[in-house]
């Protein structure tokens, strides 16, 4: 089997005419497992070596949303528009039953889809996620927007998020950023106004609002709940709080693990992730 980093770029025509570019690998014949990427990510933010696990016993699809890098048009500003992006994409495809695993904001994508067609998707997993409303969520703290919101991200600031400070954080931060490098085939950098739209769209999904916390509440699909112990972007608690508010929900927990836990530990999150869909 062909892994992720020789995965062609593909392209599909969506209901509003706009172009999504994607990537699929993996066994074919099984339920699809479509990938909702991270705050300015695009197809080659996703660790090779987690694609190439979940693709042991799935057909796992990235793309790029609405207006994200290869794809056309602008990025929506809000978390309902990017869910509505998504859900033209596996339309296109033809798919009619699939898992979701969203990560950061592609976590918020996969709450809202699992809220508007809950008849598509099978399970979900939510991976560094908070639902909306909840209590300070309204933007990212100044060293976290300074490392990943500054108009030209760097490898150290990425790190500094991703993963913890620790020697093992810091073998880990190295590792994962010589296997994601890409080097034939790339895929487009994603834009300034990507950027800000998907900020605008953190940002009003973090809105304090106790209401909003309810409307998890009609999630019926399992969901899959995982963090790593110190994410400094998305808090643990907000996993936690998640975790009570969906009704079948199980949650993990990962060991010195920031942000990235799922590339860090890419292994026993494919093996969790698989064993939790199967």
């Amino acid at each position: 089997m062909d892994g992720y980093m020789a995965a062609e770029t593909k392209t599909v025509l969506i209901e509003n005419g706009e172009t999504l570019a994607y990537r699929e690998v993996g066994k074919q014949d099984s339920i699809p497992l479509v990938l909702l990427q991270h705050f300015r990510g695009s197809l080659d933010g996703w660790d090779p070596a987690l694609i190439d696990g979940l693709a042991t016993n799935r057909k796992v699809i990235a793309f790029d949303n609405v207006g994200v890098a290869a794809s056309s048009d602008l990025t929506p500003a809000t978390v309902a528009a990017m869910a509505t992006g998504a859900v033209s994409f596996v339309s296109a495809l033809g798919l009619n039953s699939f898992d979701l695993l969203g990560f950061s904001i592609g976590s918020f994508i996969a709450q809202e889809m699992l809220l508007t067609v809950p008849d598509l998707i099978k399970s979900a997993v939510l991976a560094s996620s908070a639902p909306a409303g909840a209590a300070g969520m309204h933007g990212w703290a100044d060293d976290v927007m300074a490392n990943v919101g500054a108009p030209n991200p760097t490898p150290k600031g990425y790190a500094d998020v991703f993963f913890t400070h620790s020697a093992a954080g810091l073998d880990a931060a190295a590792k994962a950023v010589k296997r994601i490098r890409r080097d034939q085939g790339r895929d487009a950098v994603t834009s300034w106004q990507t950027r800000n739209a998907q900020y605008a769209a953190v940002c009003e999904w973090g809105e304090p609002n106790h209401a909003r916390l309810q409307r998890v509440g009609a999630i019926t699909a399992p969901v899959f709940i995982a963090n790593g112990d110190s994410d400094p972007m998305i808090l643990p608690r907000y996993s936690h709080l998640l975790a009570g508010l969906i009704p079948d929900s199980t949650l993990k927990t990962y060991p010195d693990a920031a942000h990235g836990f799922l590339f860090q530990h890419h292994a026993e999150f494919a093996d969790d992730v698989l064993s939790f869909l199967d």
